[in-house]
């Protein structure tokens, strides 16, 4: 990395962050990951406030190349924008989004003039959003929504989607009519659509049983629209290979994803992404920083399988079904997908990783 050409780097590139064209995915920063790592940030099995400012404000200058954190905020966000950060609750209560980290966006966001009206924590089910307790720690005055109730067997419930956005393709679920488009279809939500104007995606670091990992993208293409079953049917019935990239190709997510944070002071590294990865999860102690949710997934796939060979078990992409993960076999490839189809950075080797430890 040349650190001598960042403060430039920087520069030039601020001059035109308010415009379209520099911000959404893969974002200015194509195949850049910043990871930082404080040993304190987790102590028995509590988040900590001050290492995780300290976290997040470190990453967030590395990434940008800012000379503050406040800069390195105003390169992506502005007074006037109304502000979505999509939370995860699944896995409760073992790994989900954590109030520190979550607090501390919000922090920064208003540093550079963000009101916290205009401030729009969300996912896509009410239900699990109460349920994970989001409600009970979200800063006064900062809104939340939910597209839908809660989930069904279709979920093609509409009233909180658009339906002149979606992603169609010719996969439906059993005893759906496959004639009739609205089963091959998923709609993005209304917050997406007509309520914000710039998404912030707060993953987690985790497996997941069909699509191997889920991260960065998968947080993005099963949180922001409906009718998702139908890419993991059974265990022999998979297609979030090439599910995911389709929904996260849609323009209205490219666009207006222009920072994604991942949560990796907890990992979960098999049984995901459910109730299953209660003995998977560990203390990993990093955040990630990246405008490329392609680049951060591979790395985070790397994580993953590297803590499972600790442990004793093989590979995500090479791992056969067991009594925690039953699917015949996992898809991690959405990553490489997502990278053909030009949502990122998939080889390795040309990812550049910034890894740094704040002990």
């Amino acid at each position: 990395m040349d650190i001598g050409r960042r403060p430039f780097l920087f520069g030039g590139l601020l001059a035109g962050a308010a415009g379209p064209a520099q911000l959404g995915i893969p974002g200015p920063f194509r195949g850049r990951v910043v990871a930082v790592k404080h040993p304190g940030s987790i102590i028995s099995g509590q988040y900590q406030r001050e290492p995780v400012r300290a976290m997040i404000q470190k990453g967030m200058t590395e990434l940008t190349g800012a000379p503050t954190p406040t800069e390195a905020w105003r390169f992506f966000f502005q007074p006037g924008d109304v502000v979505g950060i999509k939370v995860n609750p699944v896995g409760q209560p073992f790994h989900i989004s954590a109030p520190e980290v979550f607090q501390e966006i919000v922090a920064g966001l208003e540093a550079v003039g963000v009101r916290r009206p205009d401030i729009v924590a969300y996912d896509r089910y009410r239900e699990q959003f109460l349920s994970a307790g989001f409600d009970k720690w979200l800063p006064e005055g900062v809104r939340w929504m939910g597209a839908s109730g809660k989930t069904d067997r279709f979920q093609l419930d509409m009233d909180g989607y658009d339906r002149d956005v979606y992603m169609e393709m010719a996969l439906v679920l059993p005893q759906a009519n496959p004639r009739d488009a609205h089963y091959r279809r998923s709609y993005v939500a209304k917050f997406l659509t007509k309520e914000v104007n710039k998404l912030i995606n707060l993953g987690v670091l985790k497996h997941h049983q069909s699509a191997g990992v889920t991260i960065a993208l998968k947080n993005l293409s099963h949180g922001l629209v409906n009718n998702v079953a139908r890419s993991h049917i059974s265990p022999s019935n998979n297609a979030c290979g090439a599910f995911i990239p389709a929904v996260v190709e849609l323009p209205v997510i490219r666009q207006k994803t222009v920072l994604n944070i991942i949560d990796g002071v907890k990992g979960a590294c098999h049984g995901g992404p459910g109730r299953r990865i209660e003995k998977y999860v560990w203390e990993h102690k990093t955040l990630y920083f990246t405008t490329d949710p392609v680049a951060v997934d591979r790395i985070g796939w790397g994580v993953l399988d590297a803590r499972r060979a600790q442990t004793g078990m093989q590979p995500i992409a090479l791992a056969p079904a067991d009594k925690d993960s039953n699917y015949v076999r996992m898809q991690p490839e959405h990553v490489e997908i997502a990278g053909a189809l030009g949502l990122g950075e998939s080889d390795e080797k040309k990812i550049e990783l910034k890894s740094l430890d704040l002990a």
